[in-house]
Parts: C-alpha cells; structure tokens; sequence
C-alpha cells in the first residue's frame, strides 16, 4: 500500500475504514475497506478530516475484491440462481424459486483448497424456497492475482457448481393397508400427514384408498392409480416383517424393480423405494413417517419431486447423518439429520 493525497485517489483502493463522527447522529463507517474512490468521495473525505489516505498499489496482474467476488458466483451460477450486489468483495447466491438445491461438493472442496478463495454453500439436497440464500462467494485478500483466479476457475471446471432443479408438479396416489382402518376401527392418520407434505411440493394427489391387508387388494389399488397416470405412488402401513404387513409383497406383485426394502435411517428403516411403469416411483411407508415430524420420507420426497431417480447407493450414503435426534421443537430441514450423506 502506499499514502496519496486524497485529491489524486481517485480509482484508488481504500486500505482501511473511514469513519464519519456526527455527534448525536452518527458513527459509523462513511467508506469500506477495499472501495474505490470516486471524485464524489472526496468532498466527503475532506469533511472527515482525511487529506492523505493509504491505498493499494494496483497493477494489471490483480484484480480488486469485486472484481474476483464475481468470478467466484460465476463459477455457481446456473438456472434460477440469481446474485446479490457485490459488498465488501461478496456475492450470495440467491434462489430464484423453490427447487432442491444440488452442490457438486468434491468440486467445490477442490475450488476451497486454493488459498485466498472460499465459497460457503448450503448443504447438497437442501430443499429451499424462492429468495432462500443458496451460498457465498469472496476472496480474502482486498486484492487478488489474476493466477490466483485463473486457478480457482481450473478447480472447478466447466460446470456450474450449484444447481437448482424445480419442483415437479406430480400426480400422486395413496394407498392406505390395515385391517383396522379398511374396517373403520380406527381413524386413518395417514393421509393428513402425507397429504401436508406432498402439498408443500406442489403435488396433486389422485385420491387415497385404503385396503385391508391383502396382497390382491393392495396390488389393484396401487395399479389403478398407475392406470390413472400417478406420477408416484405412496403406500402407507404393512412395512413391517409381522405376518400381516403384506405392502412389501404387493409392491413387488406391481413388477418394476425393488431399489430397497430398508435404509440407513431412523425413523424409517423398513423404507421401501421400487420404480414400476413408465420409471414411477413407488414408495412403502413405515409407520414412523405417522407420527414423527422428520423421516426418512422427508429426505427422499424433495428429490423424487424434483425429477431425481434414486439408486441403491443414494440410501446407502444416508446412514452417515441418518439419525434423527428426535429434538422437542423440530427445526427439519434446519438442522444435521440426513446431511451427512453424498456420494
């Protein structure tokens, strides 16, 4: 850095705060560290007693903190993912819609390995809403070689860092198993709950019809939402290994393919993913997805909802970060559980 009259800093880079004393009024910083001076600053400069001012020697090999700050939201950028104005060398990436959030993270953590650069993101397969904070961009250093940047650009490659995928607007039928519910013993409880959490999706759910357990019955209600054209399929109850829980073997009476009949989660190990038709998801529900606020049934809607097909591998990785802690006021998906899981 260097000391320059404040009449000649114009186009210079501030080195330090400058800080306006207006008694009663205000104190507070008038100018940041790292702005560029204007001819309009300098009347403003004069007023705060600064007529000498340290500032950054530039040269054509570095860039400004601004300047490198949008480099950096260049490299995450894509569809629906809009920036906010540079700030003090940052730039947040902002949702533009509501979408599950996708991070590359070996490639993020390979951009993070180059000094004086870094990039925060949410987790990968965050389901967030428009106007949600999706990740932050900024370099260290008030200036910053072009080399350095030109090696943060080659950490990432050619790709977009961050993706944004919508929501898709799916046709949804419930099947509902249990003898004591077809038969009115009981009140469903089901279909509240999963009714509330495919409408945050945006789903149109077909109907709901519940079955006795029985393999034949539960096999027709889930093929006559097929022929109705669901999207998805959602089975709820009869997941368990006890001699009536027959949802499992209905399910594979469907045909398709059997993803998995369990996962690394709790709640919701007796998880089954299977895929019949036309690539539909069908879904068999333990009771826990009834009765506790976050389940394994909240980890897989949004990425079924926005178009994903899960593979084995994809539960798999949840068992680290697939403890649910059961807290009393759940913050879901404010908090660890099913964060941990990336292939």
């Amino acid at each position: 850095m260097k000391l320059i009259e404040t009449q000649k800093a114009v186009g210079h880079i501030l080195c330090h705060d400058i800080t306006q004393i207006i008694p009663g009024v205000t104190k507070d910083a008038v100018f940041r560290k790292g702005h560029v001076v204007t001819p309009e600053d300098i009347p403003v400069l004069l007023s705060v007693g600064k007529e000498h001012l340290y500032v950054w020697e530039a040269d054509e090999n570095s860039l400004h903190e601004n300047e490198a700050a949008q480099i950096l939201f260049d490299l995450c950028k894509n569809d629906h993912i809009a920036p906010t104005p540079v700030k003090e060398g940052k730039i947040e990436c902002i949702a533009q819609i509501d979408g599950l959030l996708k991070v590359d993270v070996p490639r993020l953590t390979a951009v993070n390995m180059v000094p004086e650069v870094m990039i925060a993101t949410r987790h990968t397969n965050y389901p967030v809403r428009k106007g949600d904070k999706l990740a932050g961009t900024r370099v260290i250093p008030l200036v910053i070689s072009k080399a350095r940047m030109e090696e943060a650009k080659a950490a990432a490659g050619n790709r977009p860092l961050l993706a944004l995928l919508p929501y898709q607007r799916k046709r949804v039928g419930i099947v509902t198993t249990g003898s004591e519910v077809y038969h009115g013993r009981i009140q469903d409880a089901f279909g509240p709950v999963l009714r509330k959490k495919l409408a945050f999706y945006g789903a149109e759910v077909l109907g709901q019809a519940i079955v006795d357990d029985d393999v034949e019955m539960i096999r027709g209600a889930i093929q006559g939402f097929l022929d109705q054209g669901a999207e998805l399929v959602v089975c709820s109850g009869g997941m368990s290994v006890d001699p009536d829980d027959l949802t499992p073997t209905a399910i594979q009476a469907v045909g398709g393919e059997i993803v998995s009949y369990g996962a690394p989660v709790l709640p919701g190990a007796m998880f089954l993913l299977s895929y019949t038709g036309e690539d539909v998801p069908v879904l068999g529900l333990p009771g826990c997805v009834m009765y506790h606020d976050a389940t394994i049934f909240d980890l897989v809607l949004p990425r079924i909802m926005a178009g994903e097909r899960l593979a084995k591998g994809d539960l798999a990785v949840l068992g680290h970060g697939g403890l649910c802690l059961q807290c009393p006021d759940c913050r879901y998906p404010d908090c660890g559980f099913g964060k941990g899981g990336v292939l």
